[in-house]
């Protein structure tokens, strides 16, 4: 069995655009908020300042807290089944104000680039987790345990 995985993950929202990585699989392209795994003696917040770097090449300035979001991979039928991540979602603000997204130094497996998305697309694109795309579209701004959801 795995151990539960942390994950820290970026929201970083602009003119009603968000940041989010692109990524490819044998259904097509799908899309995610930046971040990933928490390593050994790191905080979450150290976490998602290093995933922004590795995975879209710039420096981010990590604000509150406002999702939390579990996977438990046996409950869905589109991944991993022995995976368990907690996935941990910060505001953050990107710290250049001219990014440019060239230094991406370590991406995930499937991520082909880097894209500003309009907000309101979410619905129409495959994001995940999906219920978080409802809650941004939404401007749902209240804390929230999105809990075991794709």
């Amino acid at each position: 069995m795995k151990p539960v995985r942390n994950s820290a993950k970026a929201i970083i929202m602009e003119d009603q655009k968000i940041l989010l990585t692109v990524n490819k699989d044998d259904e097509g392209l799908f899309y995610l908020c930046p971040g990933g795994g928490q390593e050994h003696s790191e905080s979450l917040r150290q976490a998602v300042v290093r995933e922004c770097l590795e995975e879209i090449g710039e420096e981010v300035e990590v604000q509150d807290l406002v999702y939390i979001r579990e996977y438990i991979g046996r409950n869905h039928n589109d991944g991993d089944s022995g995976m368990h991540q907690v996935e941990f979602y910060f505001e953050c603000d990107l710290v250049s104000p001219n990014p440019t997204f060239e230094h991406v130094s370590v991406p995930d497996e499937h991520q082909v680039g880097v894209e500003w998305m309009e907000i309101k697309r979410l619905d129409e694109i495959r994001f995940y987790p999906s219920e978080l795309g409802k809650r941004i579209k939404n401007k749902d701004k209240s804390r929230h345990y999105l809990g075991d959801v794709n």
